[in-house]
């Protein structure tokens, strides 16, 4: 399946570009963060998700993977192994090529692109424009567990707003008001 780009001048486009680019950028904070968490605290879970901070991470990354896959049939030069955690490196890689490859794909995306998963026992079918909404929301569930995990250890984990991603873009301006007389 091929698809052809959009022009930046239609409607809309800058939407998607940032939706994705700050999908990418916070999943990115979030594992430099992590890296620097011990064994121990990478292996810790709490109450409510998914799992342990390593299981999280390696499922937040796989889900963006199989989500291209599913849409392509591309997957990154190194994708994560299913049972074993491969290192941040790894895990970095392969958050910048899906965020590539979902944002591409979100471009291309009409309203009636169907996907369709073949099962042993059933064939999946649902829009592509649908996949989409599923693949932001889920990064983001995912990654506020990681941050529950990373409070209840004590830790302040990293602010992923929208707020600090356009502060740290450097497109977050203050203007001074002039003080009222």
């Amino acid at each position: 399946m091929s698809f052809t780009i959009p022009q930046p001048e239609q409607p809309g486009i800058s939407v998607l570009v940032a939706l994705f680019q700050h999908n990418t950028w916070a999943s990115l904070k979030l594992l430099d963060f992590c890296a620097g968490l011990s064994d121990e605290q990478l292996d810790a879970t709490a109450a409510g998700t998914y799992g342990s901070i390593r299981d999280t991470l390696l499922h937040l990354v796989r889900a963006e993977v199989g989500y291209v896959r599913h849409v392509n049939g591309k997957q990154p030069q190194n994708p994560p192994p299913r049972d074993q955690f491969p290192g941040f490196e790894v895990l970095r890689e392969a958050v910048r090529w899906t965020g590539d490859e979902l944002l591409q794909v979100s471009l291309a995306a009409r309203a009636d692109t169907m996907v369709t998963q073949r099962h042993p026992k059933a064939i999946e079918q649902y829009k592509l424009t649908d996949l989409m909404v599923q693949a932001v929301s889920h990064s983001i569930e995912h990654r506020e567990q990681v941050s529950n995990i990373i409070t209840q250890l004590g830790l302040e984990p990293p602010d992923m707003s929208g707020w600090q991603w356009m502060d740290e873009k450097g497109e977050l301006w203050v203007i001074d008001q002039p003080a009222a007389e």
